[in-house]
């Protein structure tokens, strides 16, 4: 009896811990349901404020985690080159503060205000969000449509294939998704692997 309890007790704690996790997430093609986050600056911000928007690119990023800093600068470039084209950075920090103290609001207020951060920096408190995108990585891209449907993905995981050294990079993945959608072209890689550090629950 007591065996059975604890393979019972251990499959209720894989369950909750796929499920906070990220889970399944979304795939290229489905349709990105809205959500409502504390920027930094205390406002609520929503896909849906942003009516001139022909699409979003969702960044999953931290403070702390060294890949994410190292993608900081490039970050910044997408959302000063594509912002004013219709496809803004929006970008949502997705650990656990108690776990990564130097994730806080206080500590991403100062981050955004240093690195001079020309995009919204949302913060999924909850740990609601991640999990419906399937987020597992920071940094983790998911680069968003608008359409009569909703906002629909086109495009997974990483900024670009040279995490170390932005001088040596040979794809930027997402630059190629948006330059695509903005061109009318098929996306040639819709999907690639997110490099970075695991988002912490």
């Amino acid at each position: 009896m007591k065996a059975l309890k604890t393979i019972l007790m251990l499959a209720v704690v894989v369950t909750l811990a796929s499920f906070k996790g990220g889970g399944h997430g979304y795939h290229v093609g489905d349709v990105a349901t809205d959500f409502n986050l504390e920027n930094i600056d205390g406002k609520m911000v929503s896909l849906a404020d942003y009516k001139d928007a022909n699409g979003f690119i969702v960044i999953f990023t931290c403070n702390t985690c060294p890949y994410a800093v190292a993608y900081e600068d490039r970050i910044i470039a997408l959302d000063k080159k594509y912002a004013s084209k219709g496809y803004p950075v929006i970008a949502i920090m997705p650990n656990n503060t108690e776990i990564k103290p130097g994730d806080s609001m206080e500590a991403m207020q100062a981050r955004a205000e240093s690195k001079g951060f020309t995009f919204p920096y949302l913060i999924d408190a909850k740990q609601e969000i991640f999990p419906q995108y399937g987020a597992t990585k920071t940094p983790h891209v998911y680069l968003l449509q608008k359409t009569d449907k909703g906002n629909i993905v086109k495009y997974i995981g990483a900024i670009d294939d040279n995490y170390k050294d932005a001088e040596a990079v040979n794809i930027k993945y997402v630059e190629e998704a948006v330059d695509a959608l903005m061109e009318g072209r098929e996306i040639k890689e819709k999907e690639t692997r997110a490099i970075g550090c695991s988002i912490k629950v």
